[in-house]
């Protein structure tokens, strides 16, 4: 499975990678995606507001199931990945680029000392 290490992630299999100006951008694990299949629904309706860490901001829909999508830090949601309209297997192709999901204005920055780092999200997904 491919981790960056530039990135955070959530113990349910959201990533969050945090931009110099203070925003973030997420999206689902590479391990998510590959557990779930072909997706063929991103459906995010939350843009413009602001949820806790671990809210659901939407849902991901693959052949076989429906998965929801979680905060991994609370936050406005700015904008939702637009693309992925008419082009949600980006989510596969590419998790950690295309593929993201939600841009958001993160709004307590200590928030993201709870999430794991590359090596604990590998060894959380190895037990």
């Amino acid at each position: 499975m491919n981790n960056p290490e530039n990135l955070k992630y959530s113990r349910d299999h959201e990533w969050i990678r945090v931009e110099a100006d203070g925003t973030a951008y997420v999206g689902i694990t590479d391990y998510a995606q590959s557990q779930l299949g072909d997706i063929v629904f991103v459906d995010v309706s939350t843009v413009g507001e602001t949820l806790a860490q671990g809210e659901v901001f939407g849902a991901v829909e693959a052949v076989k199931t429906v998965s929801d999508l979680l905060m991994p830090v609370g936050g406005q949601i700015l904008a939702l990945n637009e693309a992925l309209d008419g082009a949600p297997e980006q989510v596969n192709q590419d998790p950690y680029g295309e593929g993201w999901m939600i841009k958001v204005k993160i709004s307590n920055a200590a928030e993201l000392d709870a999430l794991l780092d590359a090596k604990a999200y590998a060894a959380e997904i190895q037990s």
